[in-house]
């Protein structure tokens, strides 16, 4: 048995990974600003799968509480899951910088504050697993959401640089590169079916990741490769698509 750290537990993809951990009997902690609904997630997570749960208040934007959020945690995680994130609106952004920032902080300001402390904290123990829920959104800048695949982008990267730093210390750092899921975020979007996935499909994924202590996982599978077609478009070319 492990304990498990959900930050932005109040996502789609959250919540069904917090069934995924609880099934194989990890103790989970789950933490948002939406504290309420967290703990009705968690009295379910302990019912139906008689492990413990409990829900805290968590602001990614409010990086100055970060610490002291993290050594308040009776319990230090074996793993922590960073699942917050905001899609924002491109168009807006452009115009609006606040906008532009609330996507960038959200996105990969409050992800390195929280995940640094983390880190050092698993580091000093020798042990722990680091998941961090980016986008295929990150692994190129197109016209359609430059600002927020911009802020995921720098995240993956961010990641990248924290599997290393951390490779000899025994604490695994896995990078999670979802393509288009359906859900709350994305309602309203019109996605196409055969690439879109379910938010219980990207949790096993990342439930299959972590077994086999992946560094980077794609989810659905496809969108792996069809990345790699995108980024590997000549500029020449890119520049002239709508994408």
């Amino acid at each position: 048995m492990s304990s498990v750290l959900i930050l932005g537990a109040g996502s789609d993809i959250a919540r069904a990974l917090a069934h995924s951990f609880a099934e194989r009997g990890d103790d989970i902690t789950l933490a948002s600003r939406g504290v309420d609904e967290l703990g009705r997630l968690a009295a379910d997570l302990e019912i139906r799968h008689g492990v413990t749960a409990a829900a805290l208040r968590f602001d990614a934007l409010d990086t100055d509480s970060h610490r002291a959020f993290y050594e308040a945690l009776p319990d230090k995680p074996d793993t922590v899951v960073c699942a917050f994130g905001y899609l924002g609106e491109q168009e807006r952004a452009q115009s609006d910088f606040a906008e532009t920032r609330r996507i960038i902080d959200t996105n990969y300001t409050g992800a390195v504050s929280i995940l640094e402390i983390a880190a050092a904290d698993m580091q000093a123990r020798g042990a722990g697993a680091i998941v961090g829920i980016g986008s295929v959104a990150g692994d190129r800048g197109r016209q359609s959401n430059y600002i927020y695949g911009s802020a995921k982008g720098a995240f993956a990267i961010y990641l990248a640089g924290l599997r290393n730093r951390l490779a000899r210390t025994g604490v695994h750092v896995m990078t999670v590169k979802p393509g288009f899921v359906d859900t709350k975020m994305t309602a309203g979007l019109d996605l196409p079916a055969p690439v879109t996935a379910r938010p219980e499909q990207v949790a096993a994924a990342i439930m299959k990741g972590l077994r086999r202590r992946s560094n980077t996982v794609y989810s659905l599978w496809m969108w792996r490769y069809i990345m790699l077609i995108i980024r590997h478009i000549p500029e020449f070319i890119f520049k002239r698509l709508s994408m």
